[in-house]
Order: C-alpha cells, then sequence, then structure tokens
C-alpha cells in the first residue's frame, strides 16, 4: 500500500517513522508540508524523495493509494473531503473537525466515495487499555456500573497550541470521550461538565481551562467521570477503573521500567513517563496496522469516522455543559 503524509510536524513524523521502520505491507512515498524544509527534512531520514508543499500535489500522485493527515486541525476535514474525491483511503490524526456540520458532510462525502477512513485514536489500540475492554466484553465485572478515567500530561502544551486546538474538551479530552464509548461498548447519553483554570494564567488569557472534571451518564444507566489536568509534575498520568456488580477492573500507569528499590528506610519505584509519544508509541503502531488489515481485507477499520463525530459531540455537550452550568442531553447536540 503506498501512502502520502500530509503533515511533516510531530505526529506526522511519528507515523512515517512507524511506517518505514515497524509496518510491513506499506510503503511512504511521498510527504507534504506547506513548511518544505520540514517535509525534505523527514524525507532525507526516512529516504522519501517525493517531497512537496501543495497538498493538491499528493492528491494527484496517481501512485499514492492512502493518505495519512497529519496536518493542523483546522485541515482535517477538507483534507479527508480532497483524499476521498481523489479516490485515496484516509487515515487522519483527530479530531476530524470542531464543527458536527462539517463532520457530517465529510462523512457523507467519504461514504459516496466508497473509500475507508479511519481516524487516530490510538488509546483504542494500547495494550492495557484493550484488555480492560476485553475483560469487560468477556464478562469479568458483570454489568457495568460506573467507569472511571483520570488523563493528566505533564505540563502544557504552548499557548500558541492553546488558542488554535479548539480547547481542552476538544483536543485533550476528545480521546478521553472515545476510550469511554470503546470501554463501556455503548454511547453516552448526558453529560456535566466543569472546568477551572488552576495551572496557567496564560491559558486562562488565551480563553481555554486547563483542569476539568465531567460525569458521564450512558444509555444503560451506568455512570462514568473524566478526570483532566494539562499538568501532572509526576508525569503522564493515565489510568482507567471499571466497576460492576461481579467486580473491578484496573488499568494502571506505565513506568519507565518494573525496577524497585527497597531499602531500610525507603520503598522507591521509577518515573512515569513524561512524554505521550513515548506512553503511548506501541499503540501507534498498532493502530496503523488495523488501518492497513482493514484496507487489505476491505472492511470498515475498528475506529470509524462516525466514532469521531460522537466525540466531536461529547466535546461540543461539555462545552455548552460547563458554559451553561448544567447537565446537558446529548439529544440537543
Amino acid at each position: 500500500m503506498k501512502i502520502g503524509l500530509l503533515g511533516a510536524g510531530r505526529i506526522g513524523s511519528l507515523h512515517a517513522d512507524n511506517l518505514v521502520k515497524f509496518i510491513d505491507g506499506a510503503e511512504l512515498i511521498h510527504i507534504c508540508d506547506p513548511f518544505k524544509e520540514n517535509a525534505q527534512k523527514l524525507g532525507q531520514t526516512l529516504g522519501v524523495s517525493k517531497i512537496s508543499s501543495e497538498a493538491d500535489e499528493v492528491f494527484n500522485d496517481s501512485e499514492v493509494e492512502a493518505i495519512m493527515v497529519c496536518s493542523s486541525t483546522d485541515t482535517h476535514s477538507d483534507f479527508i473531503r480532497r483524499s476521498a474525491l481523489a479516490g485515496k483511503h484516509i487515515f487522519c490524526e483527530k479530531p476530524i473537525d470542531f464543527n458536527q456540520g462539517n463532520i457530517k458532510q465529510t462523512l457523507e462525502i467519504v461514504k459516496e466515495s466508497g473509500k475507508t477512513l479511519q481516524i487516530g485514536f490510538n488509546r483504542r489500540f494500547d495494550r492495557n487499555f484493550a484488555g480492560l475492554r476485553q475483560e469487560i466484553n468477556d464478562g469479568k465485572i458483570g454489568r457495568a456500573h460506573s467507569l472511571k478515567i483520570t488523563s493528566r500530561d505533564p505540563s502544557p502544551p504552548p499557548v500558541s497550541y492553546i488558542k488554535v486546538s479548539g480547547g481542552l474538551f476538544n483536543d485533550m479530552t476528545i480521546h478521553d470521550f472515545d476510550m469511554a464509548r470503546f470501554i463501556m461498548g455503548e454511547d453516552v447519553v448526558e453529560v456535566f461538565a466543569k472546568g477551572a483554570h488552576l495551572v496557567s494564567d496564560e491559558i486562562k488569557k488565551a480563553g481555554d481551562i486547563d483542569s476539568a472534571m465531567i460525569t458521564l451518564k450512558f444509555k444503560s444507566g451506568a455512570l462514568g467521570i473524566i478526570d483532566n489536568s494539562r499538568q501532572a509534575l509526576y508525569g503522564y498520568d493515565q489510568r482507567i477503573e471499571a466497576f460492576g456488580d461481579k467486580g473491578c477492573l484496573f488499568a494502571r500507569n506505565e513506568k519507565q521500567n518494573t525496577v524497585d528499590y527497597w531499602g531500610k528506610e525507603t520503598l522507591s519505584r521509577k518515573a512515569l513517563p513524561f512524554f505521550f509519544l513515548e506512553r503511548y508509541r506501541e499503540s501507534y503502531i498498532n493502530e496503523m496496522n488495523e488501518f492497513l488489515s482493514a484496507l487489505r481485507e476491505g472492511r470498515r477499520p475498528s475506529v470509524t469516522g462516525e466514532d469521531g463525530l460522537e466525540a466531536c459531540r461529547l466535546a461540543i455537550a461539555c462545552n455548552l455543559s460547563m458554559k451553561e452550568n448544567r447537565a446537558v442531553s446529548m439529544e440537543e447536540i
């Protein structure tokens, strides 16, 4: 499968590196970035000769069979549409768009094209979270009563990024919205969100929040909690707890390694990873293998455009809930 890449930034470079070094059955043949020097640098590193600064050059490349959209969020829906109309399969990083109307139009174009679209919710492919979901599916906790998701970053992103990110719910919590639906295997019907400025005055000035607590009500009646912070000084904090009438499951944090020290007066263990690419590197490889497997087998990928739409709707609902200080039914969105 010959692949074209749109966006040679941090996440695009990660996917490109994985494609070249760790994934069979695919060849990265074209790299595009509006800052052509970024594309050239990545191409030189990975041995890719086709370099461009205009996305049209990738859409018009007859050799390219599938496109990875790893560009800035404001280009995602447009690039998905243009990829589909050019007859290419698409892998796109989250989120598709901040506007659900745009997302619906985009998904309709993809559907009419007959091409495959997978959204980059990589955490579904983390071995811990995927294992927890499998245990739930196997009936380990019986009927699920509650879900708790903790997702905290070691430090905030630059304010320049915050200003174009769509806000915490669209940028950070969107992964947790998808995880909630993935783990529980059902949709959310109601949310209540509270946000706060506890980390950074600069984030507040940029019009965003840096901390959030969200309650969810699922279709079955089960309840959920999402706990977000832009700053956890001890590392990248990623945990899930699922509780039911037959027991409780925990997916705990990964550590830098499993070595603990036991001394006369001290017990210590290694710290958590401090970078999401370190914590989730394996999951990014797994999600790309899923995309390629879906293309080879002619089936829908396990993460669809509709999953991207639902995560967007939850972000919209949480912003409304926070603004109006009330529970918001998903029927309103």
